[in-house]
């Protein structure tokens, strides 16, 4: 007989709401569905109300994980628009934090799928080593989660030798380390046990259902936005798109490895070949009336910014195509013909973050199906209205 068994919307393995409904039959798991919209944050119609300054801020709460890759991706965008070259060194230093983000993502996903897979003690040796990036990058910045660098035009700090000789210097750790846990993550048998073979995708299937990031290059797909649409600096620096051809968890375990390492190179260049000069250049107010789409290789894949200016010192629309979202098609296939026990082992593999994936700009009426797009205040309005109706229910059902 066929069941189904419902993951979330709030649930121990998700650290985010987020419905999965999983048909199985005994353990396997034969049909799955992904229901969104339990994230309603309005951040794309509040974009239209902010000036382009105000939105850099704006863009870099999407995530706080990946904050760079939203506000490197939008300035870069609305830097065609105001039709801006901003200086060389502006962007070494903008390509600098971009892969300092990277590491620390991977090492989180590293730590997390450690989790997931029962080996702790990885977790802790990578969350441990992904404190040295964060300190770095308060060092650069002054920030250890949103690290406000980025400006229309450019950077808004500068480096000095002193810094650059501490993250070469935390690099060489950072190094070392990573040389153990590519070994530890490939070679530890209960490890490599429990995630060969889970979630399989096909590189058929990958292309077909346009995956993304590390998701699609552990399907054996070497697309990587740095290397077949170069922006900032990446024309310039030399590196190698990292791929695995297991189709698993595994693989995409072996991919992150690898980019760290790819990272590792990456940031060494930049501090080396460090041109001098401003780092900023002056941005106008407004801009022309245009559209651009802005693309961007996030830690999780392809993050895209729709930008349409009209003229005046706001955007007239802000569209935003996280990573994860783009997964997700992906993800079903994973989770068909797996086991229920692989299931958060499979979501996680992804390293989805719903917060990005998530943006309510309109609102849908179940009786009529009527849509009508909404203004922030009233989203606000009838979010507090649905809590006190909550709050309401509660007390009814459990009174005091």
């Amino acid at each position: 007989m066929r069941f189904q068994i419902p993951i979330g919307p709030q649930h121990p393995a998700l650290k985010e709401p987020i419905s999965l409904r999983m048909t199985v039959e005994g353990e396997i798991i034969r049909d799955a569905d992904i229901r969104l919209g339990y994230n309603h944050r309005g951040l794309e119609k509040l974009a239209e109300q902010k000036t382009w300054i105000q939105n850099i801020y704006l863009t870099e709460r999407i995530c706080g994980i990946c904050s760079h890759s939203h506000t490197t991706c939008y300035v870069q965008g609305v830097e065609k628009l105001m039709e801006l070259e901003p200086p060389k060194r502006g962007l070494y230093i903008r390509t600098l934090v971009a892969e300092l983000e990277r590491i620390h993502s991977h090492l989180l996903w590293l730590g997390v799928a450690g989790h997931e897979a029962g080996f702790d003690s990885f977790f802790m040796y990578t969350w441990r080593d992904r404190e040295i990036v964060m300190d770095i990058l308060e060092i650069i910045c002054g920030n250890r989660v949103h690290y406000g660098i980025n400006t229309i035009g450019g950077v808004r700090r500068d480096l000095d030798e002193q810094q650059v000789k501490h993250i070469l210097d935390s690099l060489a750790i950072l190094r070392q380390r990573s040389e153990y846990y590519q070994h530890l993550g490939t070679n530890e048998p209960s490890f490599v046990a429990r995630l060969a073979g889970v979630g399989y995708l096909s590189r058929e299937d990958a292309i077909a259902l346009c995956a993304v990031g590390p998701t699609l290059r552990a399907s054996g797909v070497p697309m990587d936005v740095r290397k077949d649409d170069p922006y900032a600096v990446y024309d310039e620096v030399p590196f190698e798109v990292c791929t695995a051809d297991t189709c698993d968890v595994l693989g995409r375990t072996v991919v992150r490895i690898k980019e760290l390492f790819q990272c590792y190179n990456i940031i060494e260049y930049l501090l080396k070949n460090l041109p001098s000069g401003p780092v900023a250049v002056r941005a106008p107010r407004r801009a022309k009336p245009n559209e651009v789409v802005s693309r961007y290789e996030a830690p999780r894949g392809e993050n895209i910014h729709y930008i349409k200016s009209n003229g005046t010192d706001k955007p007239e629309r802000l569209k935003v195509r996280a990573p994860t979202l783009g997964n997700y098609a992906a993800t079903i296939k994973m989770l068909k013909n797996g086991f229920i026990a692989d299931v958060p082992l499979i979501f996680a593999a992804i390293d989805p973050c719903i917060c990005c994936a998530e943006r309510a700009v309109s609102l849908v009426d179940a009786r009529s199906g009527q849509e009508k797009i909404i203004s922030m205040n009233s989203l606000k309005t009838l979010s507090l209205k649905v809590s006190a109706g909550k709050a309401r229910k509660r007390e009814a059902e459990w009174p005091l």
